[in-house]
């Protein structure tokens, strides 16, 4: 797997973008487009079956996935701002038409030998293409043009190994990477790039190869038994935290929607924040307090994107516990986005592989101050929770919004008389509690408070009878 970053000049590519399912003008009649429709659905068949074949050259290859909803030009903008992420440049873009995919090239012959010309006319150091490709379309790719071929898989896999910064996140890389890698082995053109960890370059023969594909796969082995490790490490933690009931709340959302922005506004931390994609890798854990004066730990998680490579979902499961942990989903949409509600769509998608998808979410609609007046009004109006983490609009709204949605130590009202010689119990209820009411008699203290239950309860023997 190459890695753009790990170059020392910025690499050059061209983009060649798919938009399969581009049809042909309607049949004219009736009986026409029912054998036109039979006939697609025998090819259909026939290509899924080969591609089904093709995957299961070894296990663990990637899912290819359609991604409904984006136009070709949205899905190549996109595409194109996860090259610039990569610190690629881009030479030039191509974009191919077609009913359904070629199972040799995906493209097509004749698209190939255009992409082999615009290539070596633009003196390119690679091609990257907006779609998946199965071993055998790769293979076939390398062999025909002039330099590296990358799909869509392997250049997320590459942002990733650039941004992971921790033990933990290089890790996580380096296993999908690697179960990317194993069925992909077989017939690879120029080379084959080291991702470290003792894997060898590959020699001529077919002994070679099986060398290679055992020393990968005791990696992956290896890889899968140190990941445990940080998930046990990781639950002792969770153990050790929920001995002391302190609910946590998950940032998610699609990359770049702003999470680690509103993250620090939130938390007043300085984790890294950034435009490009992908800028958060490792999860980060910080107290806030909500206006019922409730504790609460906020996390920053990854984020996620149209067609997210399985193996990452699977590899990155151990920094995903969060999510799944998690009581409350601050769900982090761009609300300048042109096509939000298909980024909503996908995050569902990922959120429903973690089986967090019934959690109690907010959507938080961030980047309002991108937007313009007539636009804020019309979301407002859908009762969306607007909010900016660059300039902190919103935030007042959006804490209380999570004081509404914690359940698990819910917030009751208590009346209480407390004598003031007890000034821990009085400084205790004045952190932890809001205090609706203070009067004095003698030596005693009368409060009306509202707290958490949990807080509540250990103050049972100062609450007034029938209170």
């Amino acid at each position: 797997m190459h890695e753009i970053e790990n170059r020392t000049k910025q690499e050059r590519a061209v983009l060649v973008g798919v938009d399969l399912g581009a049809h042909a003008r309607s049949p004219r009649s009736g009986a026409e487009a029912a054998r036109l429709s039979a006939l697609q659905s025998r090819e259909a068949a026939t290509e899924s079956e080969a591609a089904q074949t093709d995957q299961a050259e070894k296990p663990g290859a990637v899912r290819p996935v359609d991604a409904p909803g984006l136009s070709a030009e949205e899905s190549m903008a996109e595409f194109r701002e996860l090259v610039l992420s990569a610190g690629g440049e881009v030479a030039a873009e191509l974009m191919q038409r077609r009913a359904r995919p070629d199972p040799a090239t995906l493209v097509g012959q004749g698209k190939v030998e255009e992409i082999a010309g615009v290539a070596a006319s633009t003196e390119a150091d690679l091609v990257l293409f907006d779609h998946d490709l199965s071993p055998t379309q790769l293979r076939n790719l390398e062999r025909a043009l002039p330099c590296r071929v990358l799909d869509r898989t392997q250049l997320i896999l590459d942002i990733f190994a650039r941004h992971a910064r921790t033990r933990e996140g290089q890790l996580q890389v380096e296993l999908a990477q690697l179960e990317y890698m194993l069925p992909r082995l077989t017939g690879r053109g120029r080379e084959m790039s080291q991702l470290g960890g003792g894997i060898g370059t590959r020699g001529p023969g077919e002994t070679q190869l099986e060398t290679d594909r055992r020393r990968i796969q005791r990696r992956i082995d290896h890889l899968k038994q140190e990941l445990e490790s940080v998930r046990r490490v990781r639950r002792q933690q969770r153990q050790r935290r929920e001995a002391v009931p302190v609910p946590t709340v998950a940032l998610v959302g699609y990359t770049n929607a702003g999470k680690s922005t509103l993250f620090n506004r939130l938390t007043g931390a300085q984790v890294l924040q950034s435009a490009r994609m992908f800028a958060t890798l490792d999860p980060k854990l910080r107290a806030i307090e909500l206006p019922s004066r409730r504790k609460v730990l906020l996390s920053d998680t990854v984020g996620f994107i149209r067609n997210l490579p399985h193996t990452l979902v699977t590899s990155f499961r151990a920094t995903l516990e969060e999510v799944e942990q998690a009581e409350v989903l601050l769900h982090v949409r761009d609300a300048a986005s042109h096509y939000g509600e298909e980024q909503k769509a996908q995050v569902e998608k990922v959120l429903a592989e973690l089986d967090a998808l019934r959690k109690p979410r907010i959507e938080v609609l961030n980047k309002l101050d991108l937007l313009a007046q007539e636009d804020r009004q019309a979301r407002a109006a859908q009762g969306a929770l607007l909010v900016s983490a660059r300039t902190g609009e919103g935030m007042d709204a959006l804490l209380a919004a999570i004081d509404d949605a914690l359940k698990s130590d819910p917030l009751l009202d208590a009346e209480l008389r407390i004598p003031q010689s007890e000034g821990a119990v009085l400084a205790m209820i004045d952190a932890g509690m809001t205090v609706r009411d203070r009067a004095y008699e003698g030596n005693l203290v009368h409060l009306h408070v509202t707290g958490p239950a949990s807080l509540v309860g250990r103050l049972r023997e100062w609450r007034m009878r029938g209170a």
